[in-house]
C-alpha cells in the first residue's frame, strides 16, 4: 500500500527481498534491518534542491570575496602603520604648511637650515638643531582667557596679559606664541586640545664649545639671521650652501690663548685682554680672544662689555710696539742704519709736553739699543729725522689708516690725525706709539709684514684651502726684514722682552706700555695698555703672537710693575711654548749655535770703514772713518 506521495503506506507488509525475521534468525530486531527499495522525487523537491545549490554558490563566492576585501585592509593597513607610517593630515597655517612640505634629510642639517661652522680641522663650533615653535590662529580661538590660562600652565615664561590681547585680535591670522619649545612642552599642550593652536617646525643655533671665539662667531637673532660676527659676515653663505663653514681658528690655540690671558687677567687685576695668534706667512688668524667674555649660546644676556671684539674692534694707543715701525721705516730708506747713534741724553720738552725714556740710559743709544731698551727718546730722533710726510707714508702702506681687511663686521677704523694736525710733536709721539689708536689686529698685521720678507698679508677668518697661497702687497725689501727679524730676536734675547724667552723657539718682539687715553684729552698715568708683539721661531718666521692686559696693576712678584715686559710677555711665552707642539713645532736645541750665530746682532754695532753715520758729532761723511764704539749696554730691568 501506498500513501498519497506515492510513498509505502505504514500498514503495508515488509518487502520480500531483504532480510526479514527468518533470515536474522531468532531475537535479531527489527529496526536492525535495513529497508530497500527505490522512491521517485518530485519536480518540486527538485527545484528546491536547484534553488539551494544556488543559493550556496552564491554564499561561497561573497565570502571568498569578503576574505580578499579583509586582506587587502589588513596590508594598506599593515603599510601605513607599520611599514610607512605616516601623520594624520591636519588644517594647518600657510607658514606651517611651506614648513611641514620641507624635505627631510638624515641628518640635524635640513634645507633651509644654516649651515655649520667649523675649525680648520673641522671641529664643529656652530650647529643647527631641529626644535618646535607654538603659533595660534585667533580665528578659531572662541575665549583667549581660558586658552591662555591653560598655556601658562604649561609655558609659564609666558606673558599671559600680552598673549590675551594678541589672540583677542580677531583680524590676525598668525600669532607665535613660544618660539622654541621643548619637546616635553609639546607634548603637554597637544595633550589640551586647544583650538586654534598649533605647531611648527624651527631651528635653533647652538655653539657647542661655549665661550670659546664667542665673539669672534657673533649670534644669530631669533629668526635665524646673523648678528654679528661669522654669523652676519656670511649670513647669505649659511643660508644658501649647507656644507660647513670651514674658519681659520684653532680650536686648541684659541683655548690656550684665552686661559693664558685670563690667567694673567686675574693676576694682574685687568679689566680686560685680548690675544691674536696669526699665521705670518698666510694671513689666517689661529686665534682670536678677547676678555671678558660670555658664553655664545647666551648672546641675548651678554653685557656689551662682554660682546666687545677687543682684538679687532676696540683701539688703543700701541706704545712701543710701533717702534718697530719706526726703525722698519728709517732702515728700509737707507737714511739710517743700525750703526747709527740717536741722542736720548736728556727729555724732549716741546709745547706742553714732555718726552722721557723709562728707565733711560742717558746718553745716545745705537738703534738696535733703541729698540732693546725701548728708548722713546731715540724713536722721536728717529721720526724727525725721516720726516712727517714720509712717517705718514709708511703707516698708510703698512694698514695703519685703514681697516685691516678681516671680514668680520667689527674690525675698526684706527684713529688717525689728519695731515694739517700732524705737527712736529705728532711725529714724535707717534714714533712711540702715542697720538695714534689702531687695533691690536693692525699691529699683529704690521709686525708679521716685517717678520715675513716685507709682505703686508690681508688677516683673515677663513681657512685656506691647502696648495693656496694668497699673494700679498711688498712693502719694504727682504735685507730691511732680514735686519729686523735680528733686532725683535734681540728685544728678547737682551732686551725687555727677556721674559718672553722660550728655548728652542727663538722668539722675538717688542714690548709696548701706553697710558691710556682719557675722555677729554691727555693721559691718565694710573692706566696703561701693557702688550707683547712677539713671532716665533724667527730664524724662519711662522706665528705670531701678540698679548695684551687692559690696565693691570703690579703686584710683589713683578716689584709693583705693570709694564708690558713684566705682565704680558711672560704670557706670550707661555703660549708659545704650549702651540709650538700643537702646529707641528717643535723647539730645536740640537742648532742652538748655528740660529744663534744667525740671528745675532750686536746693541752697538760698529760703523763700517767708509760709511756715513749719525753720531753725537753730527753726521760723519761717508769718506772719515771711525772706529767702533766701545761703551757696552748695562743689563736693564725687562719692562
Amino acid at each position: 500500500m501506498t500513501d498519497p506521495n506515492g510513498l509505502p503506506s505504514p500498514d503495508s507488509p515488509l518487502p520480500t527481498g531483504g532480510y526479514g525475521r527468518a533470515g536474522r534468525g531468532r531475537g535479531a530486531a527489527y529496526d536492525s534491518v535495513p529497508l530497500t527499495g527505490s522512491f521517485d522525487v518530485t519536480e518540486a523537491e527538485r527545484f528546491r534542491r536547484a534553488e539551494m545549490e544556488k543559493t550556496r554558490g552564491r554564499l561561497v563566492i561573497a565570502s571568498l570575496a569578503f576574505a580578499v576585501l579583509f586582506v587587502l585592509l589588513a596590508g594598506r593597513l599593515a603599510v601605513v602603520t607599520v611599514i610607512d607610517p605616516t601623520e594624520p593630515k591636519r588644517k594647518e597655517h600657510p607658514v606651517a604648511e611651506l614648513v611641514a612640505a620641507a624635505p627631510r634629510t638624515t641628518t640635524y642639517t635640513t634645507i633651509g637650515q644654516r649651515a655649520p661652522i667649523t675649525d680648520r680641522w673641522g671641529q664643529e663650533i656652530a650647529i643647527s638643531l631641529p626644535t618646535v615653535s607654538v603659533f595660534a590662529d585667533p580665528r578659531q580661538i572662541l575665549d583667549p582667557v581660558d586658552i591662555v590660562h591653560k598655556l601658562k600652565q604649561v609655558l609659564p615664561r609666558l606673558d599671559e596679559q600680552q598673549t590675551i590681547q594678541r589672540l583677542s585680535a580677531t583680524k590676525m591670522q598668525f600669532v607665535y606664541l613660544e618660539r622654541q619649545i621643548t619637546p616635553k612642552e609639546k607634548v603637554e599642550i597637544a595633550r589640551l586640545n586647544l583650538p586654534g593652536i598649533e605647531f611648527q617646525q624651527t631651528q635653533e643655533r647652538h655653539y657647542p664649545m661655549g665661550r670659546m671665539a664667542a665673539q669672534v662667531l657673533g649670534a644669530v637673532d631669533i629668526d635665524e639671521n646673523g648678528v654679528g660676527g661669522v654669523e652676519m659676515a656670511f649670513d647669505r653663505r649659511l643660508r644658501t650652501d649647507q656644507t660647513p663653514l670651514r674658519l681659520s681658528l684653532d680650536v686648541r690655540v684659541q683655548e690656550v690663548v684665552r686661559e693664558e690671558l685670563l690667567g694673567a687677567m686675574n693676576e694682574f687685576g685687568a679689566i680686560g685682554a685680548a690675544g691674536i695668534v696669526m699665521d705670518v706667512n698666510t694671513g689666517e688668524l689661529l686665534a682670536v680672544v678677547s676678555l671678558p667674555d660670555y658664553d655664545a649660546n647666551a648672546y641675548r644676556t651678554a653685557t656689551e662689555d662682554e660682546k666687545k671684539n677687543r682684538a679687532i674692534k676696540e683701539r688703543y694707543e700701541p706704545g712701543s710696539t710701533f717702534k718697530l715701525q719706526t726703525a722698519s721705516m728709517a732702515l728700509d730708506s737707507g737714511l739710517v742704519h743700525i750703526w747709527d747713534e740717536f741722542d736720548a741724553t736728556n727729555p724732549i720738552h716741546i709745547s706742553h709736553f714732555t718726552i722721557d725714556d723709562f728707565e733711560g740710559k742717558h746718553r745716545w743709544l745705537y738703534l738696535p739699543e733703541v729698540l732693546a731698551y725701548s728708548s722713546n727718546l731715540g724713536a722721536a730722533h728717529i721720526a724727525m729725522a725721516m720726516g712727517t710726510e714720509r712717517q705718514r707714508a709708511w703707516l698708510k702702506t703698512m694698514g695703519m689708516f685703514g681697516k685691516t681687511g678681516v671680514e668680520l663686521p667689527e674690525a675698526g677704523m684706527p684713529i688717525v690725525k689728519p695731515a694739517a694736525k700732524w705737527k712736529e710733536i705728532a711725529t714724535m709721539t707717534v714714533a712711540f706709539g702715542h697720538g695714534i689708536s689702531v687695533t691690536p689686529l693692525h699691529v699683529v698685521r704690521g709686525t708679521a709684514a716685517i717678520a715675513n720678507g716685507g709682505v703686508l698679508m690681508r688677516p683673515t677668518i677663513l681657512a685656506i684651502p691647502p696648495g693656496e697661497h694668497p699673494e700679498g702687497e711688498r712693502v719694504m725689501q727682504q735685507s730691511t726684514s732680514d735686519i729686523m727679524r735680528k733686532l725683535m730676536r734681540l728685544v728678547v734675547t737682551d732686551g725687555f722682552g727677556k721674559a718672553a724667552e722660550v728655548a728652542g723657539y727663538y722668539p722675538g718682539g717688542k714690548t709696548g706700555t701706553a697710558e691710556k687715553v682719557v675722555a677729554h684729552g691727555g693721559y691718565n698715568k694710573h692706566a696703561n695698555v701693557a702688550a707683547f708683539m712677539s713671532v716665533f721661531p724667527m730664524n724662519a718666521p711662522r706665528y705670531a703672537v701678540y698679548m695684551m692686559l687692559d690696565e693691570p696693576h703690579g703686584n710683589k712678584s713683578t716689584a709693583g710693575y705693570a709694564t708690558a715686559g713684566w705682565v704680558a710677555a711672560p704670557a706670550a711665552g707661555r703660549v708659545i711654548q704650549r702651540i709650538g707642539p700643537m702646529l707641528e713645532l717643535m723647539p730645536d736645541t740640537a742648532d742652538k749655535a748655528a740660529i744663534d750665530r744667525m740671528l745675532a746682532i750686536p746693541l752697538e754695532p760698529g760703523r763700517p770703514p767708509g760709511a756715513p753715520a749719525r753720531t753725537p758729532n753730527g753726521i760723519v761723511p761717508a769718506a772719515e772713518t771711525r772706529p767702533p764704539a766701545t761703551h757696552t749696554a748695562a743689563s736693564v730691568a725687562a719692562r
